[in-house]
């Protein structure tokens, strides 16, 4: 078998979803109801979720069995493949070796479709009609599209403006797969009409999507709200990544010292490494898990470890992760699925109890990380998923420097494609780094709930 590309069989796809929540040392403090401050129950989710994601929320059980129809779909693009970076690394120059699963090739271009169609059928069988969500870059948006016309659901996404404008093709391949597509923030709901009073202008974010779909769900019996990141039952299903990962590693006798995933709500994150710091954990493998955030959305690395509004409309539960502020602003970046401003509560437990690392890394540097990447591997990122190609090529450097043999094992989350407006705007010179000021930081942080 070549090291280049590592395959599974289809029978090695995984049939269970690994629940980080059995072996963490500590899990997070429970989400509260954000009218009462106390700490919710199912009855507080069950008007827009289903019960099976519900119960899935709050399971401490290692193991969760992928339903048989999730798994027959999951075939149409798994088991994806794990690639040997050579050309890469003799690019380099470095002793390290280069691994990254890629994501890119399922039917929506990217990881999201683990959990879509995982929600999807569990809404369906709850006899819901339609679902209504979020999107930043699109990615979500788009499989969740597709996944609801598998079965059968409408759906409705409310995709940050910025983005919006940014990525039209994006936008397009979800009105093909038959979604409703709107700018957020808009005139549709009470929580768009009140930024839109404050600022007409506003390029939106992904806590004020959040607001206007949650909103709309909560408005029709016949809706259920749909999270493409953040919560347990996200980061359960993206489990797979890692799962196959590991599977396909051993099949050439390889382990890696590095782990690495871009981490904007951390489920992509959450699905390369925690199958790893299960290692960690139970093992003692000294494994390093590295989640890599945006300079100008730096959530981890300068956000606080409290609870917080997990959207700008305080209509969605209070959840104790690292935060930026619930009416957090961050700039237009071209990274749109990493523009939120709190992490999953699991990686920021993780982050907390120093089992995972976190670090910020800049547009231009990720542009630049991403394009030697393509001209050398051939695949062209996502700008989400370069913030994991920069810190991989970080680690093989750091190798070189070293002299250090090192094996480095990164997710590739998705494909550029319709990022093509971006990289333009990189190879023109246009493209600016940002980092988010601190002043900025600690006034968006000055308004974070009281909990007693």
């Amino acid at each position: 078998m070549s090291q280049t590309k590592i395959m599974l069989e289809e029978k090695e796809i995984p049939t269970r979803w690994y629940n980080i929540q059995a072996d963490m040392p500590n899990l997070p403090k429970p989400p509260l109801n954000p009218r009462t401050n106390q700490p919710i129950g199912p009855e507080d989710l069950a008007p827009i979720f289903p019960l099976e994601l519900i119960k899935q929320e709050v399971s401490t059980e290692r193991w969760i069995d992928i339903p048989e129809e999730v798994q027959q779909i999951y075939k149409l693009w798994r088991p994806a493949p794990l690639y040997r970076a050579h050309r890469l690394e003799k690019a380099l120059q470095t002793p390290a070796k280069i691994y990254y699963k890629y994501e890119g090739g399922s039917p929506s271009g990217s990881h999201k479709t683990n959990t879509s169609i995982a929600q999807a059928y569990y809404n369906k069988q709850a006899g819901i009609k339609r679902l209504a969500t979020e999107t930043g870059a699109g990615q979500w948006g788009s499989a969740l599209s597709m996944a609801c016309e598998f079965f059968g659901l409408e759906c409705t996404v409310y995709m940050v403006k910025v983005s919006y404008h940014q990525k039209p093709y994006r936008r397009l391949l979800m009105q093909v797969y038959g979604a409703e597509v709107i700018p957020s923030p808009s005139q549709l709901t009470n929580a768009g009409r009140e930024i839109l009073a404050v600022d007409p202008d506003s390029l939106g974010s992904l806590g004020m999507a959040i607001s206007e779909a949650v909103e709309d769900a909560a408005m029709r019996e016949d809706t259920n709200y749909a999270l493409g990141s953040v919560l347990n039952h996200v980061c359960l299903h993206q489990s797979v990544i890692g799962l196959e990962a590991k599977a396909q590693l051993a099949k050439v006798d390889a382990y890696p010292d590095v782990v690495i995933g871009c981490c904007g709500g951390g489920t992509n994150f959450a699905g390369i490494g925690f199958p790893f710091v299960y290692d960690k954990i139970k093992e003692g493998n000294k494994v390093r898990v590295i989640a890599v955030e945006p300079a100008a959305c730096p959530t981890l690395t300068k956000g606080k470890f409290t609870y917080d509004y997990s959207d700008t409309a305080k209509l969605t539960p209070i959840m104790n992760m690292y935060t930026l502020g619930h009416d957090f602003m961050p700039p237009g970046i071209h990274a749109g699925g990493l523009r939120y401003h709190g992490d999953s509560p699991l990686v920021s437990q993780l982050y907390h109890d120093g089992l995972i690392e976190a670090r910020a890394v800049t547009q231009k540097g990720c542009f630049e990380a991403a394009t030697l990447f393509a001209k050398n591997e051939g695949i062209l990122p996502a700008p989400e998923s370069s913030h994991a190609v920069r810190a991989a090529i970080d680690e093989a450097l750091a190798a070189k420097e070293a002299g250090e043999e090192k094996t480095i094992l990164f997710c590739l989350s998705g494909h550029g494609h319709f990022d093509l407006a971006s990289y333009d705007t990189y190879l023109s010179g246009k493209l600016e780094d940002y980092e988010y000021p601190e002043e900025l930081i600690n006034k968006s942080l000055a308004n974070l709930p009281e909990i007693k």
